[in-house]
């Protein structure tokens, strides 16, 4: 069985990839992950807020005492004593790409344009293979417009992906009012792949001690809908890897992303459910499904139910939420 995919224009030996989560940000963790099948691994994210502060307290440190003399510098505290330190990002990265056979792709979390995304430099510079753009933005503001939102958007990855030379994918959400459109404009502001979709956690209201409380939801199977109707509709009609995301926990589960039209397949809930070995479950589960179909290859199947490879593309569309509509019976 081979399960080599392409994805970025890297060569992975699976389709299957670890997303980014605190599981991989341990070293030996990495290594069972691509032990046990997966194909590419993402790393936690360094994030916006991290990297401005971490300036900032750097900048203030030079800053002040700036006419004394130059003995002074000595007594600045090492920069791994910071709050925010960016280079165990860094360290992890070169680590982690010396000591893995897989794709090693570095993940940058922010909701601006603005000079923090020079790190990704950095983050390239230490071995990454690949760039995961994550843009996660709420606009609260409500004089924002949809197209200035979407500028942001289209904004932040031509910065980032103008200050590296390494392919750059972005995780975006499907709150757009035109996700496939949206989807286009980020391919020409240079993002090689769309990771879909971002999953966001929004707060609760606790009506007891009449609190905003925050908490981690993990996904579960049926939040694949979204992301497999818009993989479905995009697959092999934009010039961009397709990656899905959200709700897999079961070998099924990569099948539909795959036959929707997804070239990777990434999860993270099931193994912070079950442990890093359920990526052997999920490997072994693929394998088991093709096999089982003589089929050689995920390439077998990968878009043979998307948009455009099907007898009745409206399932995709309006007359599906018609149908299903009027067709329920009610127990």
């Amino acid at each position: 069985m081979d399960l080599t995919t392409r994805y970025l224009g890297l060569t992975l030996k699976s389709p299957l990839a670890a997303s980014a989560s605190p599981l991989n940000g341990h070293l030996d963790n990495l290594k069972r992950l691509e032990e046990f099948g997966a194909g590419a691994v993402v790393l936690p994210s360094a994030f916006e807020e991290q990297i401005v502060r971490e300036q900032e307290i750097l900048d203030a440190l030079v800053l002040h005492g700036a006419e004394s003399f130059g003995e002074a510098l000595s007594y600045f505290p090492a920069q791994t004593s910071y709050a925010f330190d960016t280079s165990n990002h860094l360290e992890l990265i070169e680590e982690a790409t010396n000591a893995l056979d897989i794709p090693v792709i570095a993940s940058l979390n922010g909701a601006t344009d603005s000079g923090w995304v020079e790190y990704a430099r950095d983050m390239e510079n230490a071995g990454a293979r690949a760039m995961e753009l994550n843009i996660f933005f709420v606009p609260s503001d409500i004089a924002l417009s949809g197209r200035d939102v979407e500028k942001r958007y289209v904004d932040i990855v031509g910065a980032v992906a103008s200050t590296v030379n390494i392919p750059v994918a972005v995780k975006i959400g499907p709150y757009f009012s035109s996700p496939g459109h949206m989807a286009g404009e980020l391919v020409r502001a240079g993002a090689s792949g769309l990771v879909i979709f971002n999953r966001f956690y929004e707060p609760d209201i606790d009506p007891l001690k009449l609190s905003v409380e925050t908490s981690l939801e993990l996904s579960h199977s049926f939040e694949m809908r979204l992301p497999l109707l818009w993989i479905g509709v995009l697959a092999g009609r934009i010039e961009a890897s397709l990656a899905a995301t959200t709700g897999v926990q079961n070998a099924d589960d990569v099948v539909k992303y795959l036959l929707a039209g997804a070239d990777v397949v990434m999860t993270t809930s099931a193994l912070l459910r079950r442990g890093i070995s359920h990526m052997k479950a999920l490997s072994e589960g693929l394998i088991h499904w093709l096999d089982s179909r003589d089929l050689q290859s995920p390439d077998a199947i990968r878009g043979k139910l998307s948009h455009g490879n099907i007898d009745n593309p409206e399932t995709y569309e309006r007359a599906n939420y018609i149908k299903v509509l009027q067709g329920f019976k009610s127990k």
